[in-house]
């Protein structure tokens, strides 16, 4: 094989890391000038900020206004550990599950939780369950978009508007770059850190008026840890949903969030910020047309994720051998693109198979993506002669 000449235009952020996610472009430190740093989080001036992160987030992602939202601790992880703990268990559950994220809460609705009513509906890397086959009349839990696996649901066409059962929506990839059916969805969690670069450790929980009836007339059988109580005295704690949050917040990731969201609604609120993850995505999938060695995990474009692209290796002479060879292939392309400084952080996630994982979120620029791909080729051919060397 003739090696390709090394590419000389380099992405001029090469952070394509799939979270924490590049932050906005043109941010520097001094977009936090005005932080309430050293205050009370519960003073007039935190809550002031607090609040207005909840109803930015309302504005850009267009959640209803009788739908609350909520900053709640430990990314969206805790988020939705808050709404499985608090929620499940008045019904039948359908834990929904096709990469590594939904396997984790399908693990802590049936070993941690225990339902003994639990179904578990599972789908490979690259495909997602058929919600044909999904009982609505049930609890569902779900991701929207699976950041470990590059695939996303479609639509919320096959979920029911009559169903029985809350639909409990772990959407952190998806929020801010993908149309979310909130006439679908009774509970919606999220992470700052993804879609719009911000600072991890922080939550978002959004409750439909379902949701709140369920947490008004419902105790679950299992005590609750204080950082997941939602009621108090068999009322909701409304202040959670209107800045006053159930633990101290960082009031610098909180200025980092509100910049961002500024930054969302200059480029065009939910619209801009999908158009850009998808102009990203169609560099890629140009790329993958033209290049017969590469492929998307995702089996097909209509479950293709515009945020986390995963990418896989589909040269037949790579595909024959053993998976660890597979592996070390993929962390040779990774390495070696991070070693030139052009791509950080685009190995696939260490339980999805082996290949490459790509952020094109809002934050990402299109001409870094562009200029990425030439590099691609580079990485490949460069590995595949080194392996045909060793051989």
């Amino acid at each position: 094989m003739a090696q390709i000449a090394k590419p000389t235009t380099r992405p001029a952020n090469p952070r394509f890391s799939s979270g924490p996610c590049a932050k906005r472009p043109g941010w520097t430190l001094e977009a936090l000038s005005d932080a309430a740093l050293g205050r009370s989080h519960r003073a007039k001036l935190g809550k002031t900020k607090l609040a207005q992160a909840i109803e930015d987030t309302r504005e850009i992602l267009q959640v209803p206004a009788d739908y609350r939202i909520g900053i709640v601790p430990a990314s969206d992880t805790g988020a939705v550990e808050m709404a499985m703990w608090s929620l499940l268990g008045a019904r039948p559950v359908d834990m929904v599950a096709w990469e590594s994220f939904g396997s984790g809460w399908v693990t802590d609705a049936v070993k941690q939780l225990k339902l003994t009513d639990a179904r578990v509906l599972e789908a490979g890397y690259g495909e997602i369950v058929d919600f044909a086959d999904v009982n609505f009349d049930n609890d569902v839990v779900f991701t929207w978009n699976g950041t470990t696996s590059g695939v996303r649901v479609p639509n919320g066409d096959k979920i029911p508007a009559d169903r029985q059962g809350l639909t409990i929506c772990d959407a952190t990839s998806a929020a801010f770059a993908q149309d979310l059916p909130w006439d679908k969805l009774d509970v919606v969690t999220f992470s700052w850190q993804k879609v719009m670069g911000g600072e991890a450790a922080h939550g978002m929980l959004i409750l439909s008026p379902r949701a709140v009836e369920r947490l008004l007339t419902y105790k679950p059988a299992w005590p609750l840890p204080k950082i997941f109580r939602l009621t108090s005295g068999g009322k909701l704690i409304e202040g959670i949903f209107k800045g006053e949050t159930i633990n101290t917040p960082s009031m610098l990731c909180v200025e980092d969030y509100l910049d961002a969201l500024q930054w969302g609604k200059s480029v065009g609120g939910l619209e801009g910020l999908k158009e850009r993850a998808n102009a990203n995505l169609a560099v890629i999938e140009r790329f993958v047309e033209a290049n017969g060695w590469i492929g998307f995990l995702a089996k097909s474009a209509e479950i293709r994720s515009n945020t986390s692209v995963c990418l896989q290796f589909t040269d037949p002479a790579l595909t024959a051998l053993p998976k660890d060879a597979q592996e070390a292939f993929a962390k040779g392309v990774a390495s070696l693109l991070e070693k030139e400084g052009v791509a950080l952080d685009i190995g696939a996630y260490r339980d999805a198979p082996a290949g490459l994982r790509i952020w094109t979120g809002a934050t990402v620029e299109t001409v870094d993506v562009e200029a990425l791909m030439p590099w691609l080729a580079y990485a490949y051919e460069t590995q595949k002669a080194s392996l045909a060397q060793a051989a």
